[in-house]
């Protein structure tokens, strides 16, 4: 399997400085601040990052669950909110959110679930980021 990457540079303190990120093959470049990751500046932070690729992750395993069990989505849209808190330990991820739609054909909503919580089970990203943070799920069928 191939080793995947990313880059980010940072000049100056960290309340006035800024950076960028980008990852490895030039698919998301972004600027990234303190504003942007402790306020409501513009830009991007890690926590988006995560979040971003929680959900790519989330939606690529479920459509695979899906598909195995004999019910090929036409589509499966996830959205991940990562939660950053300070605790005693310092800033921490304490909470990831997935709400994912799937328009899934000829599925009953049970199934769905099922598969939706065996997705977030499995998915690389959840078994790296599970042991630290709480994962929950809302998964709803498209109507």
């Amino acid at each position: 399997m191939p080793i995947r990457t990313a880059s980010a540079q940072w000049q100056g303190n960290l309340t006035e400085g800024s950076g960028t990120v980008r990852t490895g093959k030039g698919g998301l470049s972004g600027n990234y601040s303190f504003k942007s990751r402790f306020e409501e500046g513009e830009g991007t932070n890690p926590e988006e990052l995560i979040a971003a690729a929680h959900s790519a992750c989330f939606s690529m395993a479920f459509s695979k669950a899906l598909a195995d069990a004999g019910s090929t989505p036409t589509s499966v849209e996830t959205t991940a909110k990562v939660h950053l808190d300070k605790t005693d330990a310092g800033m921490t991820v304490t909470r990831i959110e997935l709400e994912t739609v799937g328009q899934v054909p000829g599925i009953d909503d049970a199934e769905f679930q099922k598969l939706a919580e065996a997705a977030k089970a499995n998915c690389p990203i959840s078994r790296l980021l599970s042991p630290g943070a709480e994962i929950t799920l809302t998964a709803r069928l498209a109507s």
